[in-house]
């Protein structure tokens, strides 16, 4: 069934399996291209006018490469086990992994603290429902990410400014969780950005602001998009990688 002109559901068959992957006609692409996303899409880019036998050969010689890359995939999410916001879980901040603790002290407000190599949330009474007590760990861990989301974020887009020369005032941004996107550009040119997105190390912050940042200047990705952003970030594809290796965990709650 298709979706619309440029992207069109298909079926590879693979032994037993069925492998559902969306072909897309862009009017910039050089050559056929197969990419195998962390959320196990598959998608097939081609150039205009490239015939569907063509296509149908260049997928099923990939077949094996295609399936074991989805199997990877599949075996790093299952790896991924929802989070119950107790004392040892991990937790991630600009990149590095930090034990979860889990204290109660009724001297103390609620609160969430960085200290030595733990990421303490204190709790100002004990809560026998385990439920009950996740959802507040979970509340107070949220607003501590978007706070420190504000202020991380703010400091690596003046950064990021710098180097998109094309940017004639510094645009606003605003913070909002998505499960699969890490930031948008309004047609304003405003920002909007995942807090999850803190959870990375600033590299991956800078990627994904100075990608939005390059759809002032084009709102979509054409080729002079991906010429500009790879002028003030020439290793862009590597950063991507990393973050996108990543993002079953640090989208995980």
């Amino acid at each position: 069934m298709n979706t619309d002109r440029n992207h069109q559901a298909r079926i590879l068959y693979y032994g037993e399996h069925q492998i559902a992957y969306t072909l897309v006609h862009k009017d910039n692409a050089r050559k056929l291209r197969i990419k195998v996303h962390p959320d196990e899409r598959v998608e097939v880019i081609v150039p205009p006018n490239t015939t569907d036998d063509f296509v149908e050969s260049s997928v099923k010689k990939r077949a094996r490469w295609i399936w074991q890359h989805l199997q990877d995939f599949k075996s790093q999410t299952n790896r991924v086990l929802p989070r119950r916001y107790v004392s040892g879980e991990p937790q991630f901040y600009l990149g590095r992994r930090y034990v979860l603790k889990v204290v109660v002290d009724p001297d103390e407000a609620p609160n969430v603290k960085l200290v030595r190599g733990k990421l303490t949330v204190t709790l100002s009474e004990a809560i026998d429902d385990a439920d009950k007590r996740g959802k507040q760990v979970k509340s107070l861990l949220n607003n501590w990410y978007q706070q420190k989301a504000k202020t991380i974020f703010a400091e690596r887009l003046t950064l990021a400014l710098f180097q998109a020369h094309w940017v004639s005032a510094s645009p606003s941004f605003k913070l909002l969780t998505m499960r699969k996107q890490w930031g948008s550009c309004s047609a304003q040119g405003n920002l909007v950005l995942n807090p999850h997105l803190v959870k990375a190390p600033k590299e991956c912050i800078d990627y994904v602001i100075l990608h939005e940042l390059c759809h002032i200047a084009e709102h979509n990705h054409s080729e002079r998009f991906w010429r500009l952003l790879t002028q003030v970030m020439p290793h862009w594809k590597q950063v991507k990688t990393e973050l996108d290796g990543m993002a079953e965990f640090y989208l995980n709650e």
